[in-house]
Protein backbone atom coordinates (compact mmCIF):
# COMPACT_ATOMS: atom_id res chain seq x y z
CA UNK A 1 0.00 0.00 0.00
CA UNK A 2 1.74 3.41 -0.66
CA UNK A 3 2.31 5.93 1.77
CA UNK A 4 3.94 9.41 2.04
CA UNK A 5 6.96 9.92 3.77
CA UNK A 6 10.24 7.64 4.23
CA UNK A 7 10.26 4.23 4.23
CA UNK A 8 9.47 2.72 7.84
CA UNK A 9 12.59 0.74 9.65
CA UNK A 10 12.63 -2.06 11.37
CA UNK A 11 11.10 -1.41 14.91
CA UNK A 12 11.45 -3.45 18.07
CA UNK A 13 9.45 -3.03 21.26
CA UNK A 14 10.33 -3.27 24.89
CA UNK A 15 7.96 -3.19 27.34
CA UNK A 16 9.46 -2.21 31.20
CA UNK A 17 7.22 -3.85 34.74
CA UNK A 18 7.48 -2.77 37.83
CA UNK A 19 6.72 -4.46 41.12
CA UNK A 20 5.71 -3.08 44.05
CA UNK A 21 6.07 -3.79 47.63
CA UNK A 22 2.59 -2.86 48.86
CA UNK A 23 1.45 -1.43 52.70
CA UNK A 24 -1.34 0.12 54.01
CA UNK A 25 -1.44 3.05 51.64
CA UNK A 26 -2.36 5.24 48.36
CA UNK A 27 0.82 6.08 47.76
CA UNK A 28 3.14 4.45 45.40
CA UNK A 29 6.55 5.92 43.54
CA UNK A 30 7.09 4.97 39.68
CA UNK A 31 10.50 4.15 38.48
CA UNK A 32 9.67 5.56 34.96
CA UNK A 33 7.83 8.97 34.71
CA UNK A 34 4.34 9.15 32.94
CA UNK A 35 2.19 11.71 31.49
CA UNK A 36 -0.59 10.68 33.01
CA UNK A 37 -2.83 6.76 34.26
CA UNK A 38 -3.19 6.03 30.57
CA UNK A 39 0.36 5.09 30.24
CA UNK A 40 0.72 2.51 32.64
CA UNK A 41 -1.51 -0.95 33.02
CA UNK A 42 -1.85 -1.13 36.61
CA UNK A 43 -3.02 -4.82 38.82
CA UNK A 44 -3.64 -5.58 41.63
CA UNK A 45 -4.35 -9.27 42.98
CA UNK A 46 -3.87 -9.77 39.14
CA UNK A 47 -6.83 -7.64 38.25
CA UNK A 48 -6.23 -4.95 35.84
CA UNK A 49 -7.40 -1.67 37.49
CA UNK A 50 -8.67 0.74 35.25
CA UNK A 51 -7.13 3.85 34.47
CA UNK A 52 -7.91 7.44 36.05
CA UNK A 53 -11.10 5.74 38.34
CA UNK A 54 -8.57 3.05 40.05
CA UNK A 55 -5.55 5.75 39.91
CA UNK A 56 -3.94 8.37 38.40
CA UNK A 57 -0.23 8.77 37.51
CA UNK A 58 1.58 11.64 36.51
CA UNK A 59 5.37 11.91 36.67
CA UNK A 60 6.50 9.28 39.16
CA UNK A 61 3.53 9.93 41.55
CA UNK A 62 0.99 6.68 41.55
CA UNK A 63 -1.87 7.79 43.73
CA UNK A 64 -4.42 4.85 43.82
CA UNK A 65 -8.35 5.29 44.63
CA UNK A 66 -8.16 2.94 47.47
CA UNK A 67 -5.67 2.01 50.30
CA UNK A 68 -3.67 -1.30 49.14
CA UNK A 69 -3.17 -3.86 52.24
CA UNK A 70 0.54 -5.55 52.68
CA UNK A 71 -0.79 -8.85 51.41
CA UNK A 72 -1.94 -7.64 47.84
CA UNK A 73 0.19 -8.16 44.73
CA UNK A 74 0.37 -5.32 42.67
CA UNK A 75 2.72 -4.34 39.77
CA UNK A 76 2.22 -2.51 36.53
CA UNK A 77 3.56 -2.41 33.04
CA UNK A 78 4.84 0.71 30.83
CA UNK A 79 3.03 1.32 28.05
CA UNK A 80 4.06 4.22 27.52
CA UNK A 81 7.88 2.64 27.36
CA UNK A 82 6.47 0.18 24.13
CA UNK A 83 8.42 2.88 21.77
CA UNK A 84 8.97 1.70 18.76
CA UNK A 85 12.63 2.12 17.95
CA UNK A 86 15.03 1.14 15.26
CA UNK A 87 17.55 -0.09 18.14
CA UNK A 88 18.17 -3.72 17.61
CA UNK A 89 17.33 -5.83 20.58
CA UNK A 90 20.39 -6.61 22.91
CA UNK A 91 23.07 -9.37 21.47
CA UNK A 92 22.08 -9.18 17.66
CA UNK A 93 24.53 -7.18 16.46
CA UNK A 94 28.05 -7.97 15.05
CA UNK A 95 31.00 -6.61 13.15
CA UNK A 96 29.46 -6.30 10.02
CA UNK A 97 27.16 -4.22 11.22
CA UNK A 98 29.11 -1.53 12.74
CA UNK A 99 30.64 1.05 9.86
CA UNK A 100 34.42 1.17 10.30
CA UNK A 101 35.32 3.99 12.43
CA UNK A 102 31.98 3.93 13.96
CA UNK A 103 33.39 3.47 17.65
CA UNK A 104 35.16 6.62 19.51
CA UNK A 105 36.92 6.58 22.51
CA UNK A 106 34.36 8.66 23.87
CA UNK A 107 31.62 5.39 22.87
CA UNK A 108 34.22 3.34 24.74
CA UNK A 109 33.82 4.77 28.37
CA UNK A 110 36.26 4.70 31.32
CA UNK A 111 36.53 1.20 31.97
CA UNK A 112 38.13 0.52 28.24
CA UNK A 113 41.59 0.89 27.98
CA UNK A 114 41.81 3.80 25.38
CA UNK A 115 45.86 3.79 24.47
CA UNK A 116 47.67 6.19 25.50
CA UNK A 117 46.58 9.58 26.98
CA UNK A 118 49.80 11.42 27.94
CA UNK A 119 53.17 11.66 26.13
CA UNK A 120 55.58 14.31 26.58
CA UNK A 121 59.52 14.87 25.79
CA UNK A 122 61.88 17.28 27.68
CA UNK A 123 65.43 18.13 27.12
CA UNK A 124 68.72 20.24 28.18
CA UNK A 125 69.41 22.96 25.80
CA UNK A 126 72.90 23.61 27.07
CA UNK A 127 76.56 21.80 28.03
CA UNK A 128 77.04 21.44 31.97
CA UNK A 129 80.34 20.00 33.53
CA UNK A 130 80.28 17.75 36.79
CA UNK A 131 77.51 16.70 39.09
CA UNK A 132 74.38 18.15 39.20
CA UNK A 133 70.98 16.87 41.20
CA UNK A 134 68.67 17.75 40.31
CA UNK A 135 69.11 19.20 36.62
CA UNK A 136 66.79 22.74 37.17
CA UNK A 137 68.27 24.53 34.51
CA UNK A 138 68.28 25.09 30.76
CA UNK A 139 65.41 22.65 30.40
CA UNK A 140 62.62 22.91 27.75
CA UNK A 141 59.85 20.98 26.22
CA UNK A 142 60.66 19.57 22.90
CA UNK A 143 60.20 22.53 20.15
CA UNK A 144 60.94 21.19 17.08
CA UNK A 145 58.52 21.92 14.26
CA UNK A 146 57.36 18.44 13.55
CA UNK A 147 57.18 17.27 17.44
CA UNK A 148 54.00 17.38 19.32
CA UNK A 149 52.94 15.67 22.81
CA UNK A 150 49.69 14.16 23.61
CA UNK A 151 47.54 15.25 26.77
CA UNK A 152 48.40 18.05 29.18
CA UNK A 153 51.66 17.72 29.26
CA UNK A 154 54.36 17.56 31.98
CA UNK A 155 54.95 20.02 34.01
CA UNK A 156 58.35 21.75 35.49
CA UNK A 157 59.68 23.39 38.34
CA UNK A 158 63.55 23.98 39.56
CA UNK A 159 64.34 20.48 38.02
CA UNK A 160 61.20 18.70 39.64
CA UNK A 161 58.87 17.16 37.58
CA UNK A 162 54.93 17.02 37.81
CA UNK A 163 52.51 14.32 36.16
CA UNK A 164 49.70 15.77 34.77
CA UNK A 165 47.30 13.09 35.91
CA UNK A 166 47.32 9.70 37.97
CA UNK A 167 48.69 6.67 36.04
CA UNK A 168 51.32 4.13 35.61
CA UNK A 169 54.05 6.43 33.70
CA UNK A 170 57.34 5.09 31.44
CA UNK A 171 60.11 7.65 32.47
CA UNK A 172 63.06 7.16 30.32
CA UNK A 173 66.47 9.66 30.59
CA UNK A 174 68.87 9.39 28.01
CA UNK A 175 71.93 11.39 28.49
CA UNK A 176 74.69 12.38 25.76
CA UNK A 177 78.58 13.33 27.63
CA UNK A 178 81.81 14.07 26.62
CA UNK A 179 85.06 12.74 27.67
CA UNK A 180 86.90 15.66 29.86
CA UNK A 181 89.00 13.91 31.96
CA UNK A 182 90.99 9.90 31.84
CA UNK A 183 89.14 6.81 32.91
CA UNK A 184 86.32 9.28 34.95
CA UNK A 185 83.25 7.05 35.95
CA UNK A 186 80.31 8.78 35.14
CA UNK A 187 76.93 8.41 36.73
CA UNK A 188 73.56 9.24 35.44
CA UNK A 189 69.98 8.31 37.12
CA UNK A 190 66.16 9.09 37.86
CA UNK A 191 64.80 9.70 41.16
CA UNK A 192 61.06 10.31 42.51
CA UNK A 193 58.76 10.66 45.32
CA UNK A 194 55.75 9.89 46.65
CA UNK A 195 55.62 12.03 49.20
CA UNK A 196 56.57 15.09 47.67
CA UNK A 197 59.38 15.44 50.23
CA UNK A 198 61.80 12.49 50.49
CA UNK A 199 63.48 10.87 46.94
CA UNK A 200 65.08 7.99 46.05
CA UNK A 201 66.63 6.14 43.07
CA UNK A 202 64.25 4.91 40.74
CA UNK A 203 67.16 4.28 37.95
CA UNK A 204 70.96 4.48 37.25
CA UNK A 205 73.36 3.43 34.81
CA UNK A 206 77.22 4.02 34.85
CA UNK A 207 80.13 4.63 32.44
CA UNK A 208 83.84 5.23 32.41
CA UNK A 209 85.05 7.87 29.86
CA UNK A 210 88.07 5.69 29.09
CA UNK A 211 90.93 7.29 27.61
CA UNK A 212 90.40 8.67 24.11
CA UNK A 213 90.14 12.55 23.91
CA UNK A 214 86.77 14.15 22.71
CA UNK A 215 84.96 10.83 22.86
CA UNK A 216 81.44 10.97 23.35
CA UNK A 217 79.17 8.26 25.52
CA UNK A 218 75.42 8.11 25.71
CA UNK A 219 73.64 6.33 28.72
CA UNK A 220 70.05 5.20 28.68
CA UNK A 221 67.75 4.70 32.34
CA UNK A 222 64.17 4.28 32.15
CA UNK A 223 61.86 3.19 34.89
CA UNK A 224 57.95 2.38 35.35
CA UNK A 225 56.46 4.90 38.25
CA UNK A 226 53.17 4.12 39.28
CA UNK A 227 51.60 7.79 39.98
CA UNK A 228 48.79 7.48 42.57
CA UNK A 229 48.81 11.24 43.52
CA UNK A 230 49.50 13.77 41.16
CA UNK A 231 50.54 16.50 43.85
CA UNK A 232 52.99 14.11 45.91
CA UNK A 233 54.74 11.99 43.11
CA UNK A 234 57.00 13.12 41.69
CA UNK A 235 60.78 12.80 39.64
CA UNK A 236 63.84 14.47 38.89
CA UNK A 237 67.33 13.38 36.80
CA UNK A 238 70.64 13.89 38.47
CA UNK A 239 74.10 13.92 37.25
CA UNK A 240 77.14 12.25 39.31
CA UNK A 241 80.54 13.46 37.68
CA UNK A 242 83.84 14.81 38.86
CA UNK A 243 84.80 16.65 35.44
CA UNK A 244 83.00 15.29 32.46
CA UNK A 245 80.50 17.39 30.78
CA UNK A 246 76.82 16.44 29.82
CA UNK A 247 75.64 17.97 26.74
CA UNK A 248 72.38 19.67 25.92
CA UNK A 249 71.13 21.46 22.46
CA UNK A 250 68.62 23.32 21.89
CA UNK A 251 67.89 22.60 18.48
CA UNK A 252 67.89 18.78 18.93
CA UNK A 253 67.71 15.86 21.62
CA UNK A 254 70.93 15.16 23.14
CA UNK A 255 70.49 14.88 26.58
CA UNK A 256 66.34 14.65 27.13
CA UNK A 257 63.60 13.21 29.29
CA UNK A 258 60.64 11.18 27.74
CA UNK A 259 57.58 10.56 29.53
CA UNK A 260 54.67 8.38 28.59
CA UNK A 261 51.55 6.92 30.30
CA UNK A 262 50.62 3.85 29.87
CA UNK A 263 47.78 3.00 31.50
CA UNK A 264 45.36 3.21 35.34
CA UNK A 265 47.04 3.19 38.50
Amino acid sequence: MPFIGNQPALAYTSLAKQDFTTSATTSYVLDNPVANANEIALFINFVRQEPTTAYTASGTTLTLTSATSATDDMYCVFLGKAVQTVNPPNGSVGTSQITDGAVTSAKLGSDVTQGITEADQWRLTANFTGSVDPIASNLERNDNASFGYIGTGMSESSGIFSFPQTGIYLVEFVATMERVSNDALVTYGISGTTDNSSYSNLARNFTNTGTISASYNEIIVSSFFDVTDTSTHKVKFFVSSSVQETIGVSSENHTYMTFIRLGDT
